[in-house]
């Protein structure tokens, strides 16, 4: 009888355990920005000596800017990426699900090859073709591409979720006399809801989080987004500021806490639907 009563306890001491390792390093970067410079490395424990917001006040005016603007930048840019790819993606995935058209598998493996194709391999060429467009240093290179389904992650993910509504709704839309814009905008986009939503959260955590792309395209300071900001706290000379640092990526972090505390409910019914019949 004990047993049964210890071994439930046991498991979530241990889960316990697990999350608290796994959070570490987020709580201790959280108490590290409430810590004056002096003291971030000279106790690294959790809990501060010494309280302090001197790090929040001058990291958010450190920079060329104040940070609002690298937050604004990055807001553009994550809202043009998700609408982009809500509409491309959305409309290729009704195409492969729902439209029979020559060559569709084949087109439809060479989407999902792509997804096996790294960032690096394809970086060069993006940068000279946007290069002689002049698009270096504007935010186009980083949405207009969403607006081209280039993300078939997401065509996947909607084919999947496309593949699972009956088509028996199609066949009786089209005895009322609709078209597949009709089916599309009034059928299949309500009922796609999860896995739009899916689509959004995802692309807003990795557009947000991106450094690379960013880097690349990005190299006026006026332009820079969140990512190069907080890069622009270290410096190679040892003169990095890292309680500002740790202090502006608290405050990078809360949209990206938002948008899953209010998403989450969504996130995981389109993960957990997506390709049941």
């Amino acid at each position: 009888m004990w047993t049964t009563r210890v071994r439930p306890v046991l498991k979530h001491l241990v889960l316990i355990f697990a999350a608290f390792i796994m959070l570490y390093p987020l709580l201790w970067m959280i108490a590290s920005s409430f810590k004056p410079d002096a003291l971030i490395f000279r106790e690294p424990g959790l809990i501060p000596s010494e309280v302090s917001l001197e790090s929040y006040s001058a990291g958010w005016n450190a920079l060329l800017h104040p940070f609002s603007h690298y937050l604004i930048n990055s807001g553009i840019i994550v809202a043009g990426a998700v609408v982009g790819n809500l509409v491309s993606c959305s409309l290729a995935a009704y195409a492969f699900s729902r439209l029979n058209f020559k060559f569709r598998g084949l087109w439809f493996a060479i989407m999902l090859m792509s997804i096996m194709l790294p960032i690096h391999v394809i970086i060069v060429p993006q940068y000279v073709l946007f290069s002689e467009l002049g698009w270096i240093n504007t935010f186009l290179p980083l949405i207009v591409p969403k607006l081209l389904a280039t993300d078939a992650f997401f065509v996947f993910l909607l084919v999947q979720f496309f593949r699972g509504i009956p088509k028996d709704l199609d066949e009786a839309a089209r005895i009322d006399g609709a078209g597949h814009p009709r089916i599309f905008f009034q059928i299949m986009l309500p009922l796609s809801l999860p896995a739009l939503a899916t689509t959004a959260i995802f692309t807003f955590i990795w557009t947000w989080n991106d450094f690379f792309s960013q880097l690349i395209f990005l190299t006026d300071p006026d332009m820079y987004t969140v990512p190069i900001a907080l890069r622009s706290f270290l410096d190679s000379t040892g003169q990095s500021s890292w309680g500002a640092m740790f202090a502006m990526s608290i405050v990078s972090l809360i949209p990206l806490f938002l948008i899953f505390l209010f998403g989450q409910k969504y996130l995981v019914k389109g993960i957990a639907t997506t390709g049941l019949k």
